[in-house]
């Protein structure tokens, strides 16, 4: 796993991910604290952060299917949505690692009868996962056909 130190760094990870899956790729950025959505109590005016850093936030949305958008956020997290279902906080350097198992057919939806639940599963390396649950309602046909 590599370390992606910056926003920046983390944009060119995306990029190679999607020319290696052949995916079309979209890149807005928010450069500084009166752009960035974690940042909605700057003043106006006001672009860095109080240490003087200027923040940079970058929103990436990955062409066909299963669709797939990437957040990434200056405190080094992101907030990956998988066909609607939200994972957030996914530390930047697990991203390239989560959009891999995502793309390679590696992420599942296990579904529970009883209670009736359903949990969108997505293996990282070291033996960890992302788990996030995925409502009723929201079981697009991509997550449908990945029910276990």
């Amino acid at each position: 796993m590599d370390h992606l130190p910056t926003t920046e760094a983390a944009v060119t990870a995306l990029r190679a991910i999607a020319a290696e899956y052949a995916r079309e790729i979209e890149v807005t950025h928010d450069i500084g604290a009166d752009r960035t959505s974690r940042r909605s109590a700057a003043g106006v005016g006001v672009t860095t952060d109080p240490d003087g850093s200027l923040p940079h936030e970058a929103y990436a949305d990955f062409g066909g299917l299963p669709r797939v958008s990437v957040r990434l956020f200056p405190e080094d997290d992101a907030l990956i949505t998988v066909e609607g279902v939200e994972c957030p906080d996914v530390p930047r350097d697990d991203v390239p690692a989560f959009l891999r198992s995502v793309f390679d057919g590696l992420a599942h939806v296990k579904a529970r009868r009883f209670p009736p639940s359903r949990f969108l599963i997505v293996p990282l390396p070291g033996d960890r996962t992302v788990k996030e649950y995925v409502p009723t309602l929201g079981l697009t046909p991509w997550l449908s056909s990945r029910v276990r």
